[in-house]
C-alpha cells in the first residue's frame, strides 16, 4: 500500500498529469464551444453535450496517464466499464453518465494503487463540474403568439433575460405553430419562479404568451 501514496512525491508526475487533464479540458472546450455550434443550439440537450464534450476530454487524458502506468490491458478495462456503464446502466441525461464514469474512473485508480492520480482526478473533477455548472440551463417556449407580433414578442422576452442577467444561447421562430422557443443561460442566484414571475408581469399584454419551462 505504501507503493499507492509514494506518487504523491512524484512532483513532476502530478504536474505533467495535472497539465495534461488542463490541456484536454482547454482543447475539448475549444471544440464544444465553437462559434459554429453556439448558432445551432435549440436544445437543452445541445447544451449539455457541449459541457459533456469537456468532461470526456478530461476522461480520456485520466484514461491516458494510467494507460502509460500499466499499459493499454487498463484501455481496454476501461473500454470494457463505459460499454457497461453506457448500455446496462438506466441515468436520465447525459451529465450523470460523465459524472458515472468518472468516478469509475478514480475507483479503478484507487485499485490500481495510483492514489495520487485518482485524488488528482477528483480534485480536478469537482472543479471542472462547478464551472461548468455555474449556470443552470432553462429553455423556454412561448405558445400562442399571433404571427404579426411574434418577432416583436421574441425580442421582448429576450430583452427580460438579458436584463435578468441571463444569456441566451439560441433563439428559434415558428411563425406557423405561433411560438418562440428560447434556450439561455440563467445565474444560479435567480429563482426560476422569480424570472417566470418578472416575465409576466413585464412583458406587455400584446406581445404575452403561454410560456412552458424546461430546466437541466
Amino acid at each position: 500500500m505504501r507503493a499507492a501514496w509514494a506518487g504523491f512525491t512524484d512532483v513532476t508526475l502530478l504536474l505533467d498529469t495535472g497539465f495534461a487533464l488542463l490541456l484536454a479540458s482547454v482543447l475539448g472546450a475549444a471544440i464544444a464551444y465553437h462559434p459554429a455550434s453556439r448558432r445551432s443550439v435549440d436544445t437543452l440537450e445541445e447544451v449539455e453535450a457541449q459541457k459533456m464534450f469537456v468532461l470526456y476530454a478530461a476522461i480520456g487524458a485520466i484514461t491516458g496517464a494510467m494507460v502509460l502506468k500499466y499499459g493499454t490491458v487498463v484501455g481496454f478495462v476501461v473500454f470494457g466499464i463505459g460499454g457497461l456503464i453506457r448500455f446496462r446502466t438506466d441515468l436520465r441525461s447525459a451529465p450523470m453518465t460523465g459524472r458515472l464514469i468518472l468516478v469509475t474512473l478514480i475507483g479503478l485508480a484507487c485499485g490500481l494503487q495510483l492514489a495520487h492520480l485518482a485524488v488528482l482526478a477528483a480534485i480536478f473533477g469537482f472543479v471542472l463540474i462547478a464551472i461548468l455548472d455555474a449556470t443552470v440551463t432553462c429553455r423556454i417556449v412561448v405558445k400562442h403568439l399571433s404571427a404579426a407580433s411574434l418577432a416583436s414578442a421574441a425580442q421582448a422576452y429576450r430583452s427580460l433575460l438579458e436584463r435578468e442577467g441571463c444569456r441566451v444561447l439560441g433563439e428559434n421562430k415558428s411563425f406557423a405553430k405561433q411560438q418562440v422557443a428560447l434556450v439561455f443561460h440563467a445565474p444560479r442566484r435567480l429563482a426560476r419562479d422569480q424570472l417566470a414571475r418578472t416575465l409576466d408581469a413585464e412583458v406587455p399584454d400584446a406581445l404575452k404568451g403561454a410560456v412552458d419551462w424546461e430546466v437541466d
